[in-house]
């Protein structure tokens, strides 16, 4: 029960660095970003790839230290983030709810695809991670720690950035990017680090999981992906980061623990719709959130 309890408080706290990454851009910012999935996979094989032992079916054989692919993937990340929001910067609402969507899927197809760099369908296997030596429970504790201590730092900082007059202009944008031009205000330049720093949280999300699970393949970065974390979002509360970190908690343990209960209550023969179930249940939920808290749980109030 503890060890299930330590997984389970390290993934949701994983995915609530990428459901604060998307708050930032579409909480904050007011950008549409349908790709969530595309930079939590792109943080994701940035770590295995860099991380990876050398081996001759692999391009590239770095073997860098965790920590140092850690932040090397954010690198990997932000340049890709740069580009898709280069691409992307005069499309709004579903233009670029629609580009961004299709961004992920070509991320995914790509990894698919470059088998020397990606290990195509079969993924990357063996990553190395921290804390190993300490045994099962030690690493478990220990990367729970460690995933802890970023998540508080990601609040902080960007609990700081948003009260600083980089993030009111931020909040200014989502309300009235007009106003703002008007006021000289550099609506590029902002818009284009919101979603650049958006992106490397996701990113920074997708590196933790695949460190923490040991392996990365195209099969772990689906769309249902950036569902949950929109729905962790919607359900939390748009433009509050503690809203996201609390829908993080909540859409995870809704997923799970209803997976829990279709393994134990559904005959055998009716478990392989368990996944269909459990995304009914969780667009119920947003259902009824919109319906009774549009804001959601900590939703800001100028959140709609």
């Amino acid at each position: 029960m503890l060890s299930y309890l330590i997984f389970f408080v390290t993934v949701a706290s994983i995915l609530s660095i990428a459901t604060l990454g998307l708050n930032l851009q579409w909480g904050v910012s007011g950008q549409f970003n349908a790709g969530v999935v595309g930079f939590v996979a792109v943080g994701g094989y940035g770590l295995a790839i860099l991380t990876m032992p050398a081996s001759e079916q692999l391009l590239v054989r770095l073997n860098l230290p965790f920590g140092v692919g850690l932040a090397a993937s954010l690198v990997v990340c932000a340049l890709v983030a740069l580009v898709v929001g280069l691409a992307t910067l005069r499309l709004r609402s579903d233009y670029l709810a629609i580009a961004t969507f299709g961004i992920a899927t070509s991320i995914q197809l790509l990894a698919n695809n470059l088998e020397p760099l990606t290990g195509g369908s079969r993924g990357l296997v063996g990553i190395p991670r921290p804390f190993e030596t300490l045994g099962p429970r030690g690493f478990a504790l220990g990367y729970l720690a460690m995933v802890l201590v970023l998540l508080a730092a990601v609040y902080a900082g960007l609990q700081a950035l948003l009260n600083s007059p980089w993030g009111r202009v931020q909040r200014a944008l989502r309300e009235d990017e007009t106003v703002c031009a008007a006021l000289g205000k550099n609506v590029v330049r902002f818009r284009l680090t919101a979603f650049v720093l958006g992106a490397m949280l996701m990113g920074l999300s997708g590196a933790l999981y695949a460190g923490f699970v040991g392996t990365t393949s195209p099969s772990e970065f689906m769309p249902i992906m950036t569902f949950q974390i929109w729905a962790m979002l919607i359900v939390g509360g748009s433009g509050n980061n503690r809203g996201a970190i609390a829908g993080s908690f909540v859409i995870w343990g809704l997923w799970t623990f209803s997976g829990i209960a279709i393994v134990s209550v559904l005959p055998p023969h009716f478990q392989a719709q368990g996944g269909a179930v459990q995304a009914i249940l969780i667009g119920l939920i947003l259902v009824v959130t919109l319906l009774l808290r549009p804001r959601g749980l900590l939703g800001a109030r100028h959140a709609t």
